[in-house]
């Protein structure tokens, strides 16, 4: 047994000095860059590791996340990284502890470089997934990844995966806001964005001044959106509206839920055959934009959309007040302009059936003559508005052809004859 013990003890003895050996080679592969070699070397002294001591195993573990990384393996590197953060850092050598963090900052850094990469080629479910390993490094630091992971699923069209992400940073409450820093240049007079060191130095520079602090827009709206479109993408129309309204229940003045719930009622409205589903969902919509409105008075998107609805619904009175202030708030908002006029040309159609079933009687001859003249208001009203859109967009042909046209039933030949020129000059 004495025998025996003794030989055990070589063989370990032997074992150990053969992998420091083995293990200083490696460090010299890694350093001239020879990483195939250094993995190959790596991986045949794998099976004596666990019977190492622990100085061993941490130099092992520390080339072979190294080695991992370098040749992009990335989950090898993690796990590589993991067994040495296992090991007591007493076991650790000078180099291992002062390059222990930087280790790790290496191979999160790798994997987010080797993500935007796949993301620039289109290989996105590659860099969903290389993203969502960064996220799991550290959960509470990286959610960020975990947000950009969502959005690659959502571009390769894996919807699932990314329902799973986007659910779960609703459930963490994330909102991706983080401060941005602001100083006025006074030379120019203009506002510029600055990275946090260089606002502390600026602050108080004289060729600088206002400076102040905000804040990035919450990703929170979004993510709750995504969640319900994936939902209604599904076919699962109740989940998604019990997704969003959810949401609404706990930050029910914000606008930007307000306008998701909105726009998932119209999607829903637009993807159903069902003729009382669609008014009902249009409804929704209506109602909501009006809330928004409270919220936000000024946003000609927002009457916009509200001119459409009442359009769609019969509402042309209300729809003409409503594109009229969108434009008032918006005023280089084209189609505004241009579904403005369509509703006051829409009264054209009734004056034109009305006077073609005319006879020729004297009273009819009187009929015809007011008729014409409310035409005739009808297109005076719309060119304003064809003008000043024209000024917003001078090659808008709709416009230019409409606005010629209106010349030329008013007899306005020299104007008519300029627009025409115009439209040629456009169209080659």
């Amino acid at each position: 047994m004495k025998k025996l013990a003794i030989l055990m003890m070589l063989i370990i003895c032997s074992n150990s000095f053969s992998q420091k050996k083995e293990l200083r080679q490696i460090n010299k592969l890694i350093s001239e860059s020879f990483f195939n070699e250094a993995e190959s070397s790596l991986e045949s002294i794998s099976a004596l590791v666990d019977l190492s001591d622990d100085k061993i195993k941490a130099q092992y573990y520390f080339y072979l996340a190294k080695v991992s990384n370098e040749l992009e393996k990335f989950n090898d590197a993690i796990a590589a990284y993991d067994k040495l953060k296992s090991i007591n850092d007493s076991a650790y050598s000078t180099i291992i502890k002062t390059e222990f963090d930087f280790l790790y900052s290496q191979i999160e850094t790798s994997i987010i470089n080797s993500a935007v990469e796949d993301n620039r080629n289109s290989n996105y479910i590659v860099a969903s997934d290389k993203l969502l390993m960064a996220y799991r490094m550290n959960e509470d630091k990286n959610e960020d990844y975990l947000y950009y992971a969502a959005g690659s699923a959502v571009n390769s069209k894996e919807y699932d995966k990314a329902l799973d992400y986007y659910v779960e940073l609703k459930e963490n409450n994330y909102t991706g806001v983080i401060d941005e820093y602001f100083v006025t240049n006074n030379e120019t007079g203009k506002e510029e964005k600055v990275s946090e060191t260089e606002f502390d130095l600026l602050k108080s520079s004289k060729d600088y001044s206002n400076p102040r602090v905000g804040k990035t827009e919450s990703r929170y709206p979004e993510i709750v959106k995504n969640i319900a479109l994936i939902y209604v993408q599904q076919g699962k129309n109740d989940v998604a509206i019990e997704a969003i309204k959810e949401a609404r229940s706990i930050q029910p003045d914000d606008t930007s839920l307000i306008l998701n719930e909105a726009d998932l009622y119209i999607r829903i409205s637009n993807n159903t055959d069902d003729e009382s589903e669609r008014d009902l969902y249009r409804k929704k919509f209506k109602e909501l934009m009006e809330l928004a409105i409270t919220k936000d008075p000024e946003n000609g998107i927002l009457y916009y959309n509200l001119g459409v609805i009442s359009s769609e619904q019969g509402e042309n009175d209300s729809a003409l007040e409503y594109y009229k202030k969108a434009i008032e708030f918006k005023p280089d908002y084209v189609d505004a302009y241009l579904n403005l006029v369509a509703i006051i040309l829409d009264g054209e159609q009734s004056l034109v059936d009305e006077m073609n079933n005319l006879g020729t009687s004297k009273k009819d001859n009187i009929r015809y003559d007011e008729l014409k003249v409310e035409r005739e208001n009808l297109y005076k009203e719309c060119i304003p508005f064809l003008e000043t859109l024209i000024e917003v967009s001078p090659t808008n042909i709709d416009a230019l052809n409409t606005l010629k046209n209106i010349y030329g039933v008013l007899g306005e030949n020299e104007k008519f004859k300029d627009i025409s020129a115009k439209i040629n000059e456009i169209q080659g």
